[in-house]
């Protein structure tokens, strides 16, 4: 067997809601798909040897043992490779407990879920399970060896992208809070919220720090002089810059004993205390000096060391740090307690776990001479041996909480010292002998001030009660009742996506100053074009959220991105379906309409407890997904008599639907008439009728968002597509004798709606068809029976890329299902094949009759926008509204949009 494509899902998506993170790998079982596990000699009693673990998994049976049963019985190999690479995981302190298994279209090719916390340690525990079960099926045995390294190789992943107790304790309030974030790899920094709205954070700095303070933090020396001048105590000493004024500074502070530390340092490098002599004063200035080009001496006080911590200007935790030390038992070298010690499961590496690992160099050393013993001295039985002069955790130091008992006078001092420094979230060193009274009486002193200060020691001390301090820090980023969010409108559908996309955010620009909005065509953020391409997947989504400048955001969110990667968000504020209809079918296994309703239904699902799902009531299938919908729902229908719209407003529930020739909400007992639509340019005065479909999904989106039916009405009659704004979308020019219109089409309902539009046209109608070569046969014989209907004369092309398919293999198939409604002998319509686009429409630019229509469904719509434009089409010299009266002598008509080919996207 071997995995064909691995994808990483992280939001959202077809197989989970609320798993978001989820790996999916496409597995093919080559010569073990007829072949359960119950065929295989050896298997089971293999497997539960190497991962006994697995009696914990309950699978379908809903009990202990109910998977390992599973495998007995006998369940396919790729059912296994999903739960041992979750239990890999597991094993590797990460426990995930999500996955599911489904096979496709293609018999023995599987679709295989696992669920992850680090995207790479998913990754990995994929490949490692195939390795396993293809070893046991092999060998029979999968190597102790191999798995100690698979799981040594897991926790070291993990331990890389772990992010850090301090920020790691914010996220977790963040999630608690209902607060989105995201990680913004590209400058390492955490985004809570979104859009206007967000902050930003890099451990405990935060976009409230004051850089003046931050940087006058960083500089201890100024630092203590400021604090100096303002009547707070500070430790009496100076700064040198060389090793010459070392001598003159101790004689200065009145001898021994004094510190060294560098002028700018963190987490206790470079830092010796309690020198007493001038040997150790030369060793202390050389190791501060290998941080820091200035070095500090200080007069030396004896006591305890203390953090407080300070957030908003309020202390929030005190914690006081004990340097690294071990207790002697009376049998055990200090070595070997040192050993004992790291074996604690709460040490680790670097700031990601509650306590650092001791590690062993010149300064542990040095503090074992001062104390008279080695590594190999046995400790008497409770004796306390010190193995670092500084407390810091980062040097293998504890935490003990002291928060209930810091003197008050001290607590006012300390928010009193955060004021003068300028810092939101300060971490205050002091020294004292006792913490319950005040720095006078007990000859204390406030040694530091640090900006970004570690939050782990008040998270999980090692003694006394731990301290939320990360709610502190998040309240102080978003005050009660302070928004954490910009609105979400999410679009879905198979056909209009991009039309209503850009309807909603112009409805939306008469009440935010900048909408953030996601189309085929490009990113926009405040009207102006900011990334051009198809942009409707997360990625392209994280730009508008991330954006400090948007105040809403409107995403036109498309299958493939679902499926791809899931959604950028964890919720919407409006989510809205348009339809669903056969296009894509046979791609990313999503192979029936139904599936790929599965696929658009995850936006309904995700629309947030207070949000509308705003849902086509005449599409069954759009309808049905009602009944997966968190929050309330909104229908909109083209039928006023539409049962389900009239039972749900009957309900108390609102809709959009079309009565009388007008845009009409109904609430309640309400009936809100938007416009009429001949005085909607959008909806070619009404010829179009999946315009006035899209502009009722629009407007209900808009309404229940809050905008007023007067705001709607005008952004209505103002919309004005064009070539630059929506190219591609049922856009019209006047060549004089006849007019051509450019729609992106690609879909058999694409074809049909702008063929309702074709039909009404008086004069001669010509097309240049063509379709994607990824759609299936069947498909695009439909496009060619639906040509057929409305054109008098067919111009096949190609498109340029025909994503596999052989040169004219396409065309042919359109031209079959030409011929299945107008047989080649019997045929009034004149069909040839012309696969070149350009050639094509430059043909029928060419040999168009008085007073035609030439309807162009272009695979690149800017070419073909340009051979039009080359032809000089008149200047729209009128409104853009269509009345019924109008014929094909209308004088112009340029570049009215239909959304997405002609509903398409």
């Amino acid at each position: 067997m071997k995995i064909l494509q691995t994808q990483t899902l992280r939001g959202p998506n077809y197989w989970s809601i609320r798993r978001s993170k989820l790996i999916l790998v496409r597995l093919d079982l080559e010569e073990l798909a007829d072949r359960p596990s119950n065929t295989i000699p050896g298997f089971y009693d293999s497997l539960v040897a190497i991962l006994p673990s697995l009696e914990e998994h309950h699978c379908s049976p809903g009990c202990r043992g109910g998977f390992l049963s599973r495998v007995q019985e006998g369940t396919m190999m790729g059912h296994i490779l999903e739960h041992v690479a979750l239990e890999l995981q597991t094993l590797a302190e990460m426990p995930v407990g999500f996955g599911r298994t489904r096979e496709t279209a293609n018999p023995g090719v599987y679709q295989v879920v696992i669920e992850y916390q680090i995207e790479a340690a998913g990754r990995y525990a994929a490949r490692a399970a195939l390795r396993l079960c293809q070893s046991i099926i092999e060998l029979g045995a999968y190597p102790q060896a191999e798995l100690d390294r698979d799981l040594e190789d897991l926790m070291k992943i993990r331990t890389d992208a772990a992010q850090g107790a301090s920020t790691d304790a914010l996220v977790k309030e963040a999630e608690s809070m209902g607060i989105p974030w995201m990680h913004l790899e590209t400058c390492d920094l955490f985004q809570f919220g979104y859009g206007k709205h967000q902050k930003r954070v890099q451990a405990a700095l935060t976009s409230h720090s004051n850089i003046l303070g931050v940087e006058l933090a960083c500089d201890k020396e100024k630092t203590k002089n400021i604090l100096a001048s303002m009547g707070v105590p500070v430790p009496k000493g100076m700064t040198i810059y060389s090793f010459g004024e070392l001598a003159a500074a101790i004689d200065r502070l009145g001898g021994y004993p004094i510190v060294i530390k560098p002028l700018n340092g963190n987490h206790g490098r470079g830092i010796t205390i309690d020198i007493q002599d001038w040997e150790h004063a030369e060793i202390g200035y050389d190791r501060a000096r290998e941080i820091s080009s200035g070095v500090i001496v200080e007069h030396f006080y004896q006591g305890r060391d203390h953090r407080i911590l300070v957030v908003n200007h309020k202390v929030v935790a005190v914690a006081e740090r004990v340097p690294a030390h071990v207790i002697g038992d009376g049998q055990t070298t200090i070595a070997a307690l040192i050993d004992r010690e790291n074996q604690d499961e709460r040490r680790g590496t670097g700031h990601d776990n509650m306590l650092t690992k001791i590690e062993l160099d010149d300064s542990t050393d040095e503090m074992l001479r001062r104390q008279g013993v080695s590594l190999v001295t046995i400790l008497p039985k409770g004796h306390t041996c010190y193995l670092r002069a500084t407390a810091n955790l980062s040097t293998g130091g504890i935490a003990i909480d002291r928060t209930d008992e810091i003197h008050p006078e001290t607590l006012w001092l300390a928010e009193r010292v955060s004021k003068i420094i300028g810092l939101d979230v300060a971490g205050i060193d002091v020294i004292t002998t006792d913490i319950t009274k005040t720095l006078g009486e007990s000859d204390g002193t406030i040694v530091e001030v640090n900006a970004a200060p570690g939050l782990r020691m008040h998270i999980s001390p090692s003694q006394g009660v731990g301290r939320n301090v990360a709610a502190p820090i998040l309240q102080m980023l978003f005050p009660p009742n302070a928004p954490t969010q910009i609105p979400i409108v999410a679009v879905t559908g198979t056909n209009g996506k991009t039309t209503t996309t850009r309807l909603i955010a112009h409805i939306f620009s008469q009440v935010y100053d900048s909408v953030g909005f996601t189309t085929t065509d490009g990113i926009y953020i405040g009207g102006r074009l900011v990334e051009k391409g198809d942009t409707t997947g997360p990625q392209s989504a994280q730009i508008i959220l991330q954006d400090p400048t948007v105040d809403i955001a409107v995403l036109e969110t498309a299958r493939g991105g679902i499926l791809r990667s899931g959604l950028a968000f964890q919720s919407c504020d409006v989510g809205v379906v348009l339809n669903v209809a056969a296009d894509h079918l046979g791609l990313g296994d999503i192979n029936t309409i139904d599936q790929l309703a599965r696929v658009k239904g995850v936006i309904a699902e995700t629309v947030s407890a207070d949000g509308y799902a705003v849902l086509n009531a005449d599409d069954e299938r759009v309808a049905a997904m009602a009944d997966q919908v968190r929050g309330k729902v909104a229908y909109f229908s083209m039928d006023a008599d539409n049962p389900l719209v009239r039972s749900h407003v009957r309900r108390g529930g609102i809709a959009a639907v079309y009565v009388q020739d007008c845009l009409t909400i109904l609430q309640q007992d309400w009936v809100h008439r938007i416009e009429q639509v001949d005085r909607v340019p959008l909806t070619l005065g009404g010829r179009a009728p999946f315009m006035s479909a899209n502009a009722l999904a629009a407007s209900l989106a808009a309404f229940v968002q809050g905008v007023n039916i007067e705001q709607i009405r005008s952004a209505l009659q103002s919309f004005r597509a064009s070539v630059q704004q929506t190219p591609g979308r049922m856009n019209l020019f006047n060549l004089g004798r006849y007019h051509v219109l450019v729609d992106y089409a690609h879909n058999p309902a694409g074809y049909a709606a702008v063929g309702s539009f074709v039909k009404n046209w008086t004069g001669p109608a010509i097309g240049v068809v063509g379709g994607p070569g990824d759609r299936r046969d069947e498909d695009l014989i439909e496009l060619g029976k639906l040509s057929a209907t409305f054109f008098d004369r067919i111009i096949v092309k190609e498109d340029d890329d025909n994503r596999g398919r052989a040169w004219g293999e396409v065309a042919e198939l359109i031209v079959q299902g030409i011929e299945q409604v107008l047989p080649a002998t019997e045929s009034s319509v004149p069909c040839s094949i012309m696969l070149n686009e350009s050639e094509a429409i430059e043909w029928a630019l060419d040999n168009a009759p008085e007073h035609a229509l030439v309807t162009i469904f272009p695979d690149n719509v800017s070419r073909a926008i340009a051979l039009i434009m080359a032809r000089n089409p008149i200047p729209d010299r009128i409104e853009a509204t269509l009345t019924p009266e109008v014929t094909a002598e209308v004088p112009v008509l340029n570049a009215v949009a239909s959304g997405n080919n002609g509903q398409h996207s």
